[in-house]
């Protein structure tokens, strides 16, 4: 993990406005918006239970089989004997291969993401306040449940924090396609299309 500043976000927040603005994406079905939750476990030696985080997301296809996806997800928690809150935002731009034109989509996925994490106090001055952001590749795959045109169901299982530059030689089928991951998440998710 990398701390990075804000102008990757801010690159890749226009790049995404400048493809939703793009004239040739008309067709009525491409844009989707929804809700999800999200359990994020981390593969540290810490030995704890997955983290449930609240979100949405912002689905466009580009195509019959490629699209992206912009996710956001919150999760707040306040730990009164340390006087801290802290505030997980998890942000990841996805690209989308769907694998099938049906019903039933599965998809797999992967892109760059941001995780920014607040400390703050929660008595106290409020500039004593610390915010960091890291970098991760993520990649996984999902299936997605459309009812009509205008409603879809989706799941997915998420490898975040890949390490492409992992030199380790004995890493089995998932540690070779998918190196070094220091974390995963479940999403579940609706969305409804325009």
């Amino acid at each position: 993990m990398c701390t990075i500043s804000r102008h990757p976000v801010l690159l890749s927040t226009l790049a995404v406005a400048a493809i939703l603005a793009t004239p040739t994406l008309t067709c009525a079905q491409n844009l989707g918006v929804g809700a999800r939750f999200t359990w994020v476990n981390s593969d540290t030696e810490v030995d704890t239970d997955s983290v449930r985080f609240i979100g949405g997301q912002v689905r466009l296809g580009l195509s019959r089989h490629l699209g992206v996806e912009l996710s956001m997800d919150r999760h707040s928690e306040s730990f009164d004997a340390l006087n801290q809150k802290v505030t997980q935002t998890p942000i990841q731009a996805s690209l989308l291969l769907r694998l099938g034109a049906g019903s039933i989509s599965p998809y797999l996925l992967g892109g760059p993401g941001w995780y920014r994490t607040k400390v703050e106090a929660i008595e106290g001055p409020s500039d004593a306040s610390l915010n960091t952001t890291d970098f991760g590749w993520h990649a996984g795959g999902g299936l997605e449940l459309l009812f009509g045109k205008h409603f879809g169901l989706h799941g997915d299982y998420r490898y975040t924090f890949l390490d492409f530059n992992d030199d380790d030689k004995d890493e089995g089928l998932i540690g070779g396609l998918l190196p070094g991951h220091k974390g995963s998440m479940w999403a579940l998710g609706a969305t409804v299309y325009f």
